[in-house]
């Protein structure tokens, strides 16, 4: 199966995502990594693994529409199944959510329908919660919002620190990522409305 991630950032999921092929432990052919930042380190590990990347500038293109099209082309070229975001910091259009449904994945670090947002880690922190954790989940029309696949909770220490909750949080991304990604791609996910059922 081909599958695509995108991303804006660093891209410690898409290492993560790399390491697990490379390992074995993940079934999947890493076909293409778009960003919407030339200056993405993703794209520095995406050429390291020797994996097609594309950086497509959203502000050459006059609407939404035609950025998401250029998007398109690059998927369809690739016969793309599913799309992984991985620090893509860029809401996509109910259009084309609607034209992939069911084959974008998001990971959000905390518990949804918790803490939305791009700042999850620090929403749950200063709200003092006690647990938060880590959320993967189909893409849908709303921000965060889709039907979740897996979570994991993570406990809030007395006295931890902001970064230290951080670097917890994402040694737990590290792994959900990956995992969600084998049930995909081995056909293990059976959404029925809000629910996501593990098939054995």
């Amino acid at each position: 199966m081909n599958i695509a991630v995108f991303c804006s950032g660093n891209g410690t999921n898409l290492q993560a995502i790399i390491n697990a092929i490379k390992k074995g432990k993940l079934a999947a052919d890493l076909a293409l990594v778009v960003s919407d930042n030339s200056q993405a380190y993703a794209l520095k590990r995406a050429r390291r693994a020797k994996i097609k990347t594309v950086f497509i500038d959203p502000a050459q293109f006059r609407v939404k529409s035609d950025f998401e099209a250029k998007l398109t082309e690059y998927l369809m070229a690739e016969r793309i199944s599913l799309i992984v975001l991985a620090g893509f910091m860029r809401i996509l259009s109910s259009e084309f959510v609607m034209k992939f449904r069911n084959k974008i994945i998001n990971i959000h670090p905390a518990l949804l329908p918790s803490f939305k947002g791009s700042h999850g880690i620090k929403d749950a922190f200063d709200y003092g919660v006690k647990v938060t954790g880590v959320t993967v989940h189909f893409v849908d029309e709303k921000m965060d919002h889709g039907p979740i696949i897996l979570q994991q909770a993570l406990k809030i220490e007395e006295g931890q620190t902001l970064e230290a909750l951080e670097a917890k949080i994402h040694k737990i991304e590290h792994k959900l990522y990956p995992e969600a990604i084998r049930l995909f791609t081995e056909g293990k996910l059976e959404i029925n409305g809000r629910k996501v059922k593990i098939l054995s």
